[in-house]
This record gives structure tokens, sequence and C-alpha cells, in this order.
């Protein structure tokens, strides 16, 4: 399982003072580009061109052999090519390796710099745009974690029963029962067996069912804060209802067989039944910068950000998705110096900024150029109110 948390932010956002190789490139799930093993070429080739740069930056071949070590291993790793989703996030330096698979439509990217580049991982740390969504039926179960723009599958067959026979034993016989539900939805439902089996007992192995699933899950969703949207029939979301321990299951169901429609159906129907909580945060932030803007309550000028930042004095964050601003920081003298490009010695001001803001429990948003608050500028900041 490759899904990065808080905890893993921070490891990253920790490291510095060392040559720091960041790699992101898109990835597809499934198709003509993983059978002709396009993803791993992709890595492949850029993992070449980081090569010849750290070269020129005067690394040693044994240093570069020791950070491309785990990227080598990785490119061998047949199994991990078949299990994508939208995008691949790798981290390497010389002491260390971490890589997520990820649903986030990264552009192809790469940064070498003395600290790592968490800029596009923003989008997996707003709360308001994440979800996961739970496909469950008596028979199968899967979790998908998603973003507004995106869904990837998250591997938990080691963690939960496939079906219920698997919990209950497999001398329950399925088709000695049947399923049909007298009042589809209400606590009241009904269980019609045979064989012995009688409504009560069948209700206790459901529940067993769903509490072994519920257990596995914990360990995926503990620390998320973020909805967990459930597809199933309507009959069985009460029972599940009833012994999830997640404390973000949302109240409303994407109803009906989730094995009728494929992972991006679901997806479209999560979004619909989520459209109200979906980015909460980010229209209210932009309302609300919208309103302050020219007073000393916002800032668009990087000069006057970066000082603020460092300074804790900002709520949030509006940095424009494809664009940079290369350079360096004084934290001694609060001194920006601005470059045009990056260079020896430089780094990514965007970068530096977004590190510190989530890390003082700010929020930071990627937004398309023409959506920024102020369009006049590549990165605008909504500052704390004293």
């Amino acid at each position: 399982m490759s899904l990065i948390n808080d905890k893993d932010l921070e490891k990253l956002m920790n490291v510095q003072d060392k040559t720091c190789v960041s790699i992101f490139i898109p990835t597809q799930r499934a198709g003509k580009e993983v059978l002709e093993e396009k993803n791993k070429t992709h890595l492949k080739s850029l993992w070449k061109e980081v090569g010849t740069q750290l070269k020129e930056k005067g690394l040693s071949e044994d240093k570069i052999a020791k950070i491309g070590k785990p990227i080598e291993a990785l490119l061998s790793d047949k199994s991990f090519w078949r299990h994508q989703s939208d995008g691949l996030a790798i981290f390497a330096a010389e002491d260390f390796f971490e890589k997520y698979t990820l649903p986030v439509n990264f552009e192809a990217h790469t940064y070498i710099s003395e600290e790592f580049y968490i800029k596009p991982l923003v989008p997996m740390f707003n709360e308001d745009s994440r979800f996961y969504l739970l496909a469950l039926q008596l028979e199968d179960v899967e979790l998908y974690e998603a973003t507004t723009y995106s869904i990837g599958k998250v591997e938990i067959d080691d963690l939960v029963p496939s079906r219920l026979e698997e919990r209950v034993g497999f001398d329950y016989k399925q088709k000695h029962l049947d399923f049909k539900t007298q009042n589809s939805g209400g606590e009241n439902t009904i269980f019609h067996g045979h064989g012995g089996a009688s409504e009560e007992v069948r209700k206790e192995e459901i529940n067993r069912y769903f509490r072994a699933i519920d257990k596995g899950l914990d360990s995926v969703l503990h620390d998320e804060r973020v909805p967990l949207v459930v597809a199933t029939q309507d009959y069985l979301f009460p029972i599940y209802e009833k012994v999830n321990t997640y404390n973000h299951l949302f109240e409303k169901v994407i109803p009906g067989n989730p094995s009728d429609t494929d992972m991006l159906g679901l997806h479209e129907k999560a979004l619909k039944i989520l459209e109200p909580e979906l980015e909460k945060t980010k229209r209210e932030k932009t309302k609300k910068f919208n309103e302050l803007n020219n007073t000393d309550n916002t800032g668009v000028s990087v000069t006057d950000i970066l000082p603020a930042v460092q300074q804790g004095k900002v709520d949030t964050l509006f940095l424009e998705n494809r664009s940079e601003i290369w350079g360096t920081y004084n934290d001694e003298n609060m001194n920006v110096t601005i470059h045009d490009d990056q260079q020896n010695g430089n780094y990514s001001l965007m970068n530096w900024a977004a590190k510190k803001v989530l890390k003082q429990g700010g929020n930071v948003f990627l937004i398309p150029e023409a959506q920024m608050p102020d369009k006049n500028s590549k990165i605008n900041a909504l500052y704390r109110f004293n």
C-alpha cells in the first residue's frame, strides 16, 4: 500500500541539507500503456536525466549509484508496475527512499535540491477534496481513494475478508439463502433463509463480516479525517453503519449493487452526493480573500508573503499549479532574492512556502491560473487575523 499520510509528509519535509531527488510521473492503471511498460520506461528516462544532472553538479559516481540503487530495483519490479494509480511520486537521497502511488494526475517533473519537492502532493492534504469510497457487497469488498478529479484502488486484500463465507466459514452455502428484503433500507430488514439459517443468525453473520471489514479498514483510515462514502444495497448500509468505527462515515449511501458499474461510474456517483462538502474550505477561503484583497489581511507579492510565512502569519496559501518562483530566502534578514530560472544554489520558493504553511497547520491550495484569487500573482496569501 502506497498511500501518503501526515507522518509521511512530515518525514519528507524534515529531510534537508543533502542531495535530494524528487521525481513525479503520470501513470496509467491499465490498458495498452501498462502492457507496454510505458510507466516504467518513463521513470527510467527521467532517472537517466537526473543522473546526468547530478554528474554536472559534481556528485561522485558512488553517491549517484547509492541514490539510484532503490530506483533501479523498482525498475526491475514487474509486480509493482502492474498496480498503479494516476501518479507516482519518488523521493530519493543517499540514505532515504520512499515511493507513493497516488490518485493525483502529476505532470512529469524532476527536482534536485537540498530538500524534497512536496508541492505536487498538496492536493492529497486538502481534506475537503479527498475521500474514500467503499464498494461493499456480501461477495466482494473494494476500497478506493479519490479526489475531486481522480480515483485509485487501495489494495486491502490482506486486511479484510473478501466475501461473507471467508468470515463465517465455508460451510455456509449461499445457494440455500434468499437475500431478498421486505424493507430495503430500514432497520427492520427481514432475511428469508432456508436450511436452518434464521433471520437473526443471518443478521449476525453479516454483522461479523462487516465488523471484520471495519477492523481491517482501521489500519488504513485511523489517522484520516476525510469522508468515507459507501456504495452498497440499501438494506446493507444500516447494518454496516452500526458496526462502523470510523468517525467520518458519510451519512448518504450510493445505492444499488456496486458491481453494476465500474470504478469511474462509482466516482461520478460519489461526487454527486458529496458535492456540497467537496472543496468547501477552498471556496470559503477564496471568498474571504476576495472580500479582503488590497487590505493588510492579504498578500500577493512573494517578497511580502515569505516573511509572513516565516512568522506564522499565513492562514491560507494559494499557489498557481503550473508555475514556479525560483530564488532564495534569508531567514535572518527576511530578504527574498528572485531568479528567472532554476540554477545552482536556488530553490522553489513556492515549495519552501508550502512546507512552512503546512507545518504550521495552515491551508495550501494548488490553483489553475484562471482560478487564482488574484490572477496578477503566482502566489496569494490570506493572513491570520489577530
